[in-house]
């Protein structure tokens, strides 16, 4: 007999027995949607969870900073520090897609409207590449212009108000408490005075450097900072920050800027360990989260084994109605099967044809659980969007689905296989007389 004679003739005892069928379809539907559903569970917890790691620990991130010593590599003198030649050359390494130097110039004081005070520690970047560093934008956007500065949510918050200090001051009513003198106030747009205070060695005031600037953008407010706004930062151009670390070497202990760092945007985290790897022999160093991928992992595949466990247990259950209703079928069909035994047909054939039609029996569970998990899916994205006004939905990856279904086919072989054993074992004879 061909595959495509089993397929009819397993699908023509399926319809004669659509109740049975239906039964056990529904419970392979229920397991194989449950193994589906725990998958997706897994899978979307995993994928939102390195999400979020990802953009707390930007973990497609590599420090690299220049490597003290005077050590040669691979019996070469390599020229020290962050040059322009090694910049250029990291750039146009594989899976580097962006690289831009970050340096923490100072912390300076600043006036804005000649009423409000307060304190942005100065970082000089590239102001056009923030964007492909993650930064999000609330207002404005980056400038090419020298005097331009983008500030981040926080530094909007509590300045300190003169005005209100010197109504203090005249004993007006302002609050028990200096808190009450800090205030918000919106700075885009605004003009700001950068304050560099310059002292000789006792300590002494000689002068102050002023250096007004623009703000020309605001960075989004950090998500999930209930009561924390996060660091008053203002990013600055190369051309400033060369004033200001100018400026600041008048001081009274020389106090100069940070080193430089080159941040790097490595396409994908999993490309980030060769890239490190081609980094260090320029001889520099270099700095990344990716170790934490591992650990991330492993916690991962031990939710996916429970999620999908849960599942394979449901699964099993619903077998087991398969090998009861397969039985039955075989108890109640044992003239069939006498009368095709004394036509010739062998122990073979009768063991393939239950098989064949008890895996029918998985496919079709599995194609209805598949369609089954979806509406669970769906609609457990509604409650968490309507109740618990969450943003992250479950979704279900191309991959479940025949996952879903090859579990729902194996358990419909796997059921079949003892009821075509016992069939193959009729007495063809005793089965004909009997009926």
């Amino acid at each position: 007999m061909r595959l495509q004679d089993y397929i009819s003739l397993g699908w023509d005892q399926l319809k004669r027995r659509m109740v049975v069928t239906l039964l056990c379809a529904m419970g392979i539907a229920i397991g194989s949607a449950a193994i589906i559903v725990a998958l997706a569970f897994g899978e979307s917890i995993t994928h939102y969870a390195k999400v979020q790691m990802n953009s707390f620990l930007k973990m497609d991130e590599i420090h690299v900073s220049a490597n003290g010593g005077g050590r040669s590599v691979e019996g070469s003198s390599v020229q020290e520090g962050l040059t322009a030649p090694k910049i250029e050359l990291i750039r146009k390494l594989p899976h580097v897609r962006s690289a831009a130097l970050f340096r923490t110039i100072d912390y300076l004081s600043f006036k804005v409207d000649d009423t409000k005070q307060g304190g942005l520690r100065l970082v000089q970047a590239d102001l056009d590449k923030l964007a492909e560093y993650g930064f999000e934008f609330g207002q404005g956007s980056p400038s090419a212009q020298d005097n331009a500065i983008v500030i981040t949510y926080a530094a909007t918050f509590d300045l300190f108000d003169t005005r209100l200090a010197q109504l203090q001051a005249q004993g007006g009513d302002v609050g028990d408490s200096r808190d009450r003198l800090r205030v918000s106030y919106p700075l885009y747009q605004k003009r700001l005075i950068l304050t560099q205070t310059i002292a000789d060695a006792n300590g002494i005031v000689q002068k102050t450097n002023e250096y007004p600037v623009r703000v020309v953008a605001v960075l989004k407010k950090p998500e999930g900072t209930v009561g924390y706004e996060g660091e008053s930062i203002g990013y600055i151009s190369e051309g400033l920050a060369e004033r200001i670390m100018e400026g600041a070497k008048a001081g009274r202990d020389g106090r100069t800027a940070q080193e430089p760092e080159l941040v790097i945007k490595v396409d994908q985290p999993s490309n980030v360990a060769g890239v490190e790897s081609l980094i260090r022999k320029l001889n520099l160093q270099t700095q990344s989260n990716i170790h934490y991928e591992k650990e991330t992992n492993d916690q991962f595949r031990i939710i996916r084994f429970i999620f999908g466990g849960a599942g394979a247990f449901i699964l099993f259950v619903a077998s087991i109605s398969i090998v009861v209703a397969m039985t039955m079928s075989t108890y109640q069909r044992r003239r069939q099967i006498g009368i095709m035994k004394v036509l010739g047909a062998n122990l073979k054939q009768i063991r393939n044809m239950f098989i064949v039609e008890s895996a029918l029996l998985g496919v079709v569970g599995g194609l209805a659980g598949i369609l089954f998990s979806y509406w669970v899916i769906w609609a457990i994205n509604i409650v968490l969007q309507r109740f618990a006004e969450s943003d992250e939905i479950l979704f279900i990856s191309l991959w479940i689905l025949p996952v879903g279904l090859l579990f729902a086919l194996l358990t419909g072989v796997a059921s079949g296989i003892y009821p075509a054993v016992k069939a193959s074992r009729t007495d063809a004879l005793t089965a004909i007389k009997r009926d």
